[in-house]
């Protein structure tokens, strides 16, 4: 009763101080309790469109698992389309020398366009937007204001189509087929109007032409930079899934050991209990069986884990097929030569296991080659791992202490006699090599 008491007291005494500390995170410096706004969406304005989009804070675990830096890879940005304003300079030259009709009214003309062609862009690269009709509206803005300035001044004024062309196909409700039809009736209508104002048809086609080509080159390296990212997201998943299965398979091994050993354990239990009062005898013979089930019990499970981590060659070698192709990476496994001896076959597994996984998590490969060769007298082994990836980036690699990673399966390697080196494979990839006597081997430590 004492013992419950003071447990419950610390209880509350854990609860009052989780509820201070609470109460101290609500409050400012001054003591004074701060409200917790939520932020509400707001139509998009200048701010909010040029705002960075900022994500998630990743822990260690998911740097892991992405095993490649997020920021690279991303493709064109939005400020990639600024320098393509300098096409309207001709237009700012005819305003400053006064070749314009009507300065003031040119001047609030290239503002117009400028700002309406930065607001597509910023909102078609803006996360929060880009999905949304927010960049339609914008675009259909832009076209208004082009066809105004390009009719009433003409000639330099006439280059803002092709910028249109490249603004529309930055926006990604309308692509495909309604893109297509846009270009077609821009690049058409911007022909037709150069050809009226200026009198030249090479130059009228010029225009018409690269109002065509300018949005849907930049439609189609945009899509294409889409599609790699979903493919580099598909990858990863394939990846994270290989990893979960094995754990699953791992744990379903356990659950079938342990299920069966541990209900006859429990039911040897209850009958001690209710047969030690009467029958001390019978009570310490189901003792004695359970004493058996557990030892039995504790051999099964060494045997399990050992095979888990210290499987044999032939074993991981299936397993890395398995894993590189839910990794959509093409497997090339060579085996040569006399086969090798358990211990070198279970240290060469771990070899495997290590070099697959970083490719699988690190490399973005496409192939990889797994080689082991013995030589004709058998007195040494050589494994050799190599991808066609950029190989594991320096800031994406877990530490490798404590017996774990490359460092570990050094260890392990000096250990036996063995050697490990990995590095580059020439201009592309990733190269590990282990190299492993055979010749009178001594048992290996753990």
């Amino acid at each position: 009763m004492r013992r419950n008491r003071q447990t419950e007291a610390d209880s509350q005494d854990g609860r009052g101080g989780l509820e201070a500390q609470e109460a101290r995170d609500a409050c400012d410096g001054r003591g004074r309790l701060g409200r917790r706004r939520t932020r509400k969406p707001t139509a998009p304005g200048w701010s909010g469109l040029l705002d960075v989009p900022v994500e998630p804070h990743k822990g260690a675990g998911a740097e892991e698992s992405d095993g490649r830096d997020s920021t690279k890879g991303k493709g064109p940005r939005a400020y990639t389309f600024l320098p393509w304003l300098l096409m309207g300079m001709g237009a700012l030259s005819n305003i400053i020398s006064g070749k314009s009709q009507n300065t003031w009214l040119a001047g609030v003309g290239l503002l117009a366009f400028n700002s309406l062609y930065i607001f597509v862009v910023f909102s078609a690269f803006n996360p929060r937007y880009r999905d949304s009709r927010v960049p339609v509206y914008g675009l259909a803005a832009l076209t208004a204001v082009t066809y105004t300035i390009s009719i009433a001044f003409g000639h330099a004024w006439l280059l803002f189509f092709p910028l249109l062309s490249l603004a529309s196909g930055a926006v990604r409700a309308i692509r495909g087929k309604p893109h297509f039809i846009l270009l077609f009736v821009l690049s058409g209508s911007a022909g037709t109007i150069a050809g009226r104002l200026v009198g030249d048809h090479w130059e009228a086609a010029a225009i018409g032409y690269g109002t065509f080509i300018s949005g849907m080159v930049t439609a189609t390296v945009l899509s294409l930079f889409d599609t790699v990212k979903q493919l580099d997201a598909t990858r990863q998943e394939l990846a994270r899934t290989a990893v979960e299965k094995e754990r699953l398979r791992f744990s379903r091994d356990l659950h079938d050991l342990l299920g069966h050993t541990l209900s006859v354990i429990v039911v040897k239990a209850e009958a001690v209990r209710r047969l030690a009062p009467r029958d001390l005898d019978a009570a310490l013979a189901q003792t004695a069986d359970i004493e058996a089930v557990g030892r039995q019990a504790l051999t099964e499970i060494r045997e399990a884990v050992t095979g888990y981590r210290e499987g044999s060659l032939s074993t991981e070698l299936d397993r890395a097929r398995s894993a590189l192709e839910g990794a959509g990476i093409e497997p090339v496994v060579r085996q040569s030569g006399p086969p090798l001896p358990p211990q070198a076959s279970a240290l060469l597994g771990w070899v495997v296991r290590e070099g697959v996984t970083n490719t699988v998590r690190h490399s973005g490969a496409t192939r990889c080659e797994i080689e082991v060769r013995t030589d004709a007298a058998g007195d040494r082994a050589r494994l050799t791992v190599t991808d066609d990836g950029h190989g594991p980036a320096p800031a994406a690699t877990p530490p490798v202490t404590g017996g774990t990673g490359l460092k570990g399966l050094t260890e392990r390697l000096a250990a036996a006699g063995g050697t490990l080196d990995t590095g580059p494979d020439g201009r592309r990839g990733f190269r590990l090599v282990a190299e492993l006597p055979l010749g009178g081997e001594e048992p290996m430590r753990r």
